[in-house]
């Protein structure tokens, strides 16, 4: 009997299996059929039906499986590798939270001390306003004195070891406690997906930033990422280490000087002298903390720094600290007194702002070594067929090749060509910089006279990073045209932080540039420089951009500079500009004449943006003029509509049939001509309208949105394009014929037909209306000419 319950249970089993099987539902798979399995999974996950039966076809390890079965595998498969990175990414947020709860709740403990700290002080201040006056006197003598520091040989170990051990403590206290009265840095809130959280100083000595954050690496390896600090931080142009020797606990002292380039070319550059003591704490944490050294005869001689100013760096460095489950927990404190007398008045803002020392080295040194991280996880994809390091080192190449034409330092070779001391445009010629290239020499600069390098900077008045839009070349030029390959690195543009800076940077390159090739990066940078103050601020003029190279004095003499200061929520921004032309021995002057119009067209450009888009922007308010002569923008819509209904009341009985319909209304609604509205609503008019100037060439002036549509072009631009370029053959003709009626009668109607836009793309009208704009202000004197396209549309 037991026999027969076995069978029966056998067969039961058989039966079930055999159902499972049939139905698709389970399968048993080998480990050999498995294996061939995942070695297609590698090369294609989710194989279509044809790919399957091959698959069974090719592999009679699979004969026995119906392709059903392998369709239902790979559906497991792919379930499993879903759940797998989903499982993983939940292990990584977790991880990230758990860091950065622990960093908030020390954040937070450091926050109640400094509360207690204020509170005691406050008790203390009060105290001391009923005490006499020779007891306050006293204490503050005693205050004076106490952090004062003693002079110390530089040569003697011991004397340095001693003041490692003071920049430990003093670094440390910044870091992760109230030595520096921090606050959150504008803009950066922390959490899980954040870089990290970051603080600035406020009434302390010098300009200092913070940071904290959870970094994949080892402390390790994060040391000496940040040791080496030319390879993240792209205003450092050189860091020496002259001497090094151990230190108590596995640590080492080293005496380094660093060099930092100016940003712009109305600044010098400035140098460090300092000492950096890198060691291990009781607890496991790595510290590496540096300080400036002070006394004379200190760093390299004279002669090698006669182009910088010599800043000081207050106790700073790198606390980091290993993390349960891998990665570590990173404190950046940069403490710096940038000396900022030495620069003038108006740039002053910019070295004495804890901004821009977070945006510059504090968040920079955080993202590099998260971008480190990344790349070697293998989180970051590849570009341009090369490897993230590869790139980094061309965007390192091209940042130092821009700061070294900025700066121009005599020991690089640089050296200025004689002026006459008004000069908008510095000229600096290199006949020693070696451009060639190890692994394309028929790329090589080599045969050339030398580098020619035109530079500039201005005060500009901005709110908002200025965007450079390139345009076809027009039909004529044609024939000059060729393809460009621009290496290019485009940073800060969208990142809305305080403090951030904006480059565009390009250097030109064959189309299969070797890693090596040889770069003359050129570009641009703007730098926003905080006004400090309410009077500086008033100083101001309104909507001015200025040259800052020939009325700005080097000096601690207080300078007043016109800018604009009509706006207290506006910027002003320093822009510089810096071109590298390479040329031969023989024609140098005519290159050094083609760079200085060059670069001048550029800042004449460059101006006209600013004025486009100053804080006045189109505020009917404020109301900037369009070009030179013409009035506010609010004044010349009100003219417009204005001349449109006179126009129409007038010569209304002179208009043809097919007119009356578009004449017959106003532009605007008679509500819609009173105060501000005047300007909003013709910005947004459906037609296209256009003015133009009475020259003998005639020029576009003002154009609503839709005439920018229309033309595919900028404020800015519309000022280059004259009005017979926008027609055809036979648009020009109909305008030339009705030119002097409309001369004469101050109206002309245009029949249908086409105009092409600045890209070359032709729009059809159902029809344009012309009519005079009379000035109001002079007497009703024809101020230019008005167009309205109706109906008009892109072909």
């Amino acid at each position: 009997m037991a026999m027969a319950v076995a069978q029966h249970r056998e067969s039961s089993s058989g039966s079930i299996d055999k159902h499972l099987s049939d139905a698709g539902k389970y399968v048993r798979y080998t480990a050999e059929q498995v294996e061939a399995l995942e070695r297609v999974y590698a090369e294609c996950p989710k194989p279509s039906s044809l790919r399957r039966q091959q698959l069974i076809r090719e592999c009679p390890i699979l004969s026995n499986i119906e392709p059903k079965q392998i369709k239902v595998w790979f559906q497991n498969r792919r379930c499993r590798e879903k759940q797998r990175k989903e499982s993983s990414r939940l292990q990584t947020v977790n991880r990230k939270l758990t860091a950065m709860n622990k960093l908030l709740m020390e954040e937070n403990d450091r926050l109640q001390k400094q509360v207690s700290q204020l509170v005691c002080e406050n008790g203390y201040m009060r105290q001391q306003l009923h005490t006499a006056p020779a007891a306050t006197d006293a204490s503050c003598d005693s205050v004076v004195t106490t952090p004062q520091q003693s002079m110390r040989d530089a040569n003697n170990p011991a004397g340095l070891l001693s003041i490692a051990e003071e920049t430990l403590a003093e670094f440390l206290s910044k870091a992760t406690g109230t030595a520096v009265d921090w606050v959150q840095m504008p803009g950066m809130k922390p959490g899980p997906d954040s870089v990290g959280i970051f603080a600035i100083s406020q009434s302390c000595s010098g300009v200092a930033a913070r940071a904290c954050g959870l970094v994949s690496l080892e402390p390790t390896k994060i040391g000496e990422i940040l040791k080496d600090r030319p390879s993240w931080f792209r205003d450092c142009r050189s860091l020496e280490v002259f001497t090094m020797f151990p230190a108590g606990n596995g640590g080492t002292i080293e005496l380094v000087y660093s060099q930092l380039y100016a940003p712009t070319t109305l600044a010098p550059a400035r140098d460090f002298w300092t000492l950096r003591y890198t060691t291990t704490l009781d607890n496991g944490s790595l510290v590496i903390c540096e300080r400036s050294l002070s006394g004379s005869g200190a760093g390299p001689s004279a002669a090698a720094a006669a182009q910088f100013v010599r800043a000081e760096m207050l106790p700073s460095g790198y606390l980091i600290r290993p993390c349960d489950g891998g990665g570590s927990i990173i404190h950046i404190v940069d403490h710096l007194n940038l000396e900022a007398w030495s620069v003038p008045e108006v740039l002053r803002p910019l070295y004495e702002s804890s901004k821009a020392i977070a945006q510059k080295m504090t968040i920079a040194a955080l993202r590099y070594i998260r971008q480190i991280a990344q790349e070697t996880s293998g989180e970051v994809v590849y570009g341009l067929g090369r490897q993230p390091a590869v790139l980094r080192t061309f965007s390192q190449r091209l940042s130092r090749g821009f700061n070294d034409a900025i700066n121009g330092f005599n020991d690089d070779g640089w050296s200025l060509i004689t002026c006459d001391g008004a000069e908008d445009v510095i000229l600096a010629v290199n006949s020693t910089k070696n451009l060639s290239s190890a692994s394309n020499p028929t790329n090589s600069f080599s045969f050339l006279g030398g580098i020619l390098c035109a530079k500039a900077s201005m005060l500009l008045q901005l709110l908002e990073v200025i965007r450079l839009e390139g345009h076809s070349l027009a039909q004529e030029d044609a024939f000059v045209s060729r393809d460009i390959h621009l290496l290019q690195i485009c940073s800060g543009i969208d990142e809305n932080a305080v403090g951030a800076c904006s480059e565009l940077v390009f250097a030109p390159i064959d189309e299969m540039f070797p890693d090596d090739a040889p770069l003359l990066p050129s570009g641009f940078r703007i730098i926003p420089v905080d006004a400090k103050t309410k009077d500086t601020q008033d100083a101001l003029a309104a909507h001015r951009t200025l040259d800052l190279t020939s009325s700005l004095e080097v000096g601690p003499a207080t300078n007043h500079v016109p800018g604009d200061g009509s706006s207290s929520h506006g910027l002003r921004s320093v822009l510089t500009i810096a071109f590298q032309f390479p040329y031969e021995s023989s024609l140098q002057d005519n290159v050094v004449a083609m760079a200085r119009q060059y670069v001048r067209s550029v800042i004449s450009s460059v101006q006209r943006v600013a004025m486009a888009i100053s804080p006045s922007g189109l505020s009917p308010a404020v109301g900037p003029k369009l070009s030179p002569g013409s009035p506010e923008a609010l004044t010349l819509s009100q003219w417009i509509c204005q001349s449109y209904r006179q126009v129409l009341l007038y010569f209304l009985s002179f208009v043809p049939e097919k007119c009356i319909y578009h004449l017959g209304a106003e532009l605007l609604r008679s509500d819609s001509l009173a105060g501000d509205s005047v300007l909003k609503h013709l910005w947004h008019h459906q037609d296209a309208i256009l003015c133009c100037s009475l020259k003998s060439l005639p020029v576009f002036i003002f154009a609503n949105q839709a005439g920018l549509d229309m033309l595919e072009t900028t404020l800015v631009a519309l000022q280059d394009i004259t009005l017979d370029k926008i027609f055809d053959e036979s648009g020009r003709k109909a305008l030339f014929s009705d030119f002097a009626k409309l001369m004469q009668q101050g109206f002309a109607c245009l029949p249908a037909g086409m105009c092409m836009s600045t890209m070359g793309r032709n729009v059809s009208y159902e029809q344009a209306i012309a009519w005079k704009v009379l000035s109001a202000s002079e007497e009703n004197t024809v101020h230019c000419l008005a167009f309205s396209f109706v109906n008009w549309s892109f072909v």
